[in-house]
This record gives C-alpha cells, sequence and structure tokens, in this order.
C-alpha cells in the first residue's frame, strides 16, 4: 500500500486501525504532537484550537461530499446534519381517507333476553338503531367527526440499510501539495 497523504480518510474492515491511522471516532488529539494533520483539518470537527482538535466523528453517520449543490444549502467541511429519528407532523403525511361503511340495523326480536348474541339480535339496544359495522355496501353519508386522528405522534428510525464499517484517518504520511 502507498503512503496515505495526511489526513487522508479510508474504510478498513476489520476492528482496529493501523499504524499511522486514527478512528474517525471524534478524538480530541494534541496539536503539538499532530501539526501536520492540524495544519489541514485544523477545527472543522472541534477541539480548542489552542492545545488541541478533534477528528471526524463518523460512527454512525454517512459522509457526503462537501460544497454547494444547486438549490441546497452549502456544506462546509465539518459541517453536521440529519437525524437517526424523525417524528412526522400531519402536514407531512400523504392525503388518505379512511373508509367506514355505515348504516341501519332493525333487529327481528330487540327484546329477545339472550346471554350473548344471535343473528339478527343486538345486545342491549331496542329499536332500529344506526351502528358502524365492516363489511358492507355503503348505504348512508358519512360523517367526518366520526373518526379520530390516530398515531401516537413518536418518533421512528429514519436510517437508510448501512453496514458498520471503520472510517480511519491518516495521522502520518505525505503532506498534501496543491495544484
Amino acid at each position: 500500500m502507498a503512503e496515505p497523504f495526511i489526513g487522508e480518510i479510508r474504510l478498513f474492515g476489520f476492528n482496529f486501525n493501523p499504524r499511522l491511522w486514527a478512528l474517525c471516532d471524534g478524538s480530541l488529539l494534541s496539536i503539538q504532537q499532530n501539526s501536520a494533520l492540524f495544519s489541514l483539518i485544523g477545527i472543522a470537527f472541534g477541539g480548542n484550537g489552542t492545545t488541541n482538535f478533534a477528528l471526524p466523528d463518523l460512527r454512525g453517520r454517512a459522509a457526503i461530499g462537501a460544497g454547494q449543490v444547486p438549490g441546497r444549502t452549502q456544506q462546509l467541511v465539518g459541517d453536521i446534519s440529519g437525524t437517526s429519528t424523525v417524528t412526522l407532523t400531519v402536514g407531512e403525511i400523504p392525503s388518505h381517507n379512511h373508509v367506514l361503511n355505515s348504516g341501519t340495523l332493525n333487529p327481528q326480536n330487540p327484546a329477545q333476553n339472550v346471554a350473548a348474541p344471535t343473528p339478527q339480535a343486538l345486545l342491549g339496544l331496542s329499536g332500529p338503531n344506526n351502528i358502524y359495522f365492516d363489511p358492507v355496501t355503503p348505504d348512508a353519508t358519512f360523517i367526518p367527526s366520526a373518526v379520530s386522528p390516530d398515531g401516537g405522534n413518536q418518533p421512528h428510525e429514519n436510517m437508510q440499510p448501512y453496514v458498520a464499517i471503520n472510517f480511519c484517518i491518516a495521522v502520518q504520511g505525505v503532506f498534501p501539495a496543491r495544484n
């Protein structure tokens, strides 16, 4: 493997960082002991900038390219955005309908004294009553106030499919030259 550029980030499929590389886990490094890397990334990922600086923290994060995309906010190196869970508001849920079938049921023997329902008998009802049931062909107008909103207003995961792997940054190597 060729000597890496200082600050280069690579993926490694093993559970440790190789020699001359550090895990991209947000660790603070000493500026005095890592001056070359500090001169390249500064405090873009955190740190106080006088005695220490932070490495990128790519644990549980997807990396995106820095820069300006038409119609979107400019992303600078070190910017963090996004969330792993989201709670949708009513305005974010697609428009949809709930079907409620309704009709009139007239029991043949409303006064029937039974311990359990029998065909054409309703417990606790006398005479014709409007009830809601399923399935049936609708023969009445739906009353919008008859159905209340559903949902628990709880967040759900907002993660694309992923595989965990180690991101590491070269702390020593070739200092990259600018064009």
